[in-house]
């Protein structure tokens, strides 16, 4: 099955929260919050304008992107969680 972003939406995933803090201590997964940054798998075919035709999106495949913590939609598939943001939910490209 595959997942495939519709209009302005975007497929993220999110990368994995740091195990080790910087001074060496070890973190349980229950201490670890996954952060707003992800990777973009997916994007849509941009904004439908009223002319009929499409903007096309700021982000594109393989950008890293932050994002606000508790925006978009959380879904499992083929036992792997993604994130599907709206364009707008985007705070930002990391170069």
């Amino acid at each position: 099955m595959k997942l495939v972003p519709i209009g302005e939406k975007i497929i993220v995933r999110q990368l994995d929260a740091a195990s080790v803090t910087a001074g060496g201590i070890v973190l349980p997964d229950s201490a670890s919050e996954k952060p707003s940054e992800g990777k973009v798998l997916a994007v849509g075919d941009g904004k439908l304008l009223p002319d009929g035709t499409y903007a096309p999106l700021q982000v594109s495949e393989g950008d890293r992107v932050v994002f606000e913590k508790y925006f978009g939609c959380k879904i499992t598939l083929n036992g792997e969680e993604y994130l599907i943001l709206n364009e707008s939910e985007i705070l930002a490209v990391i170069g």
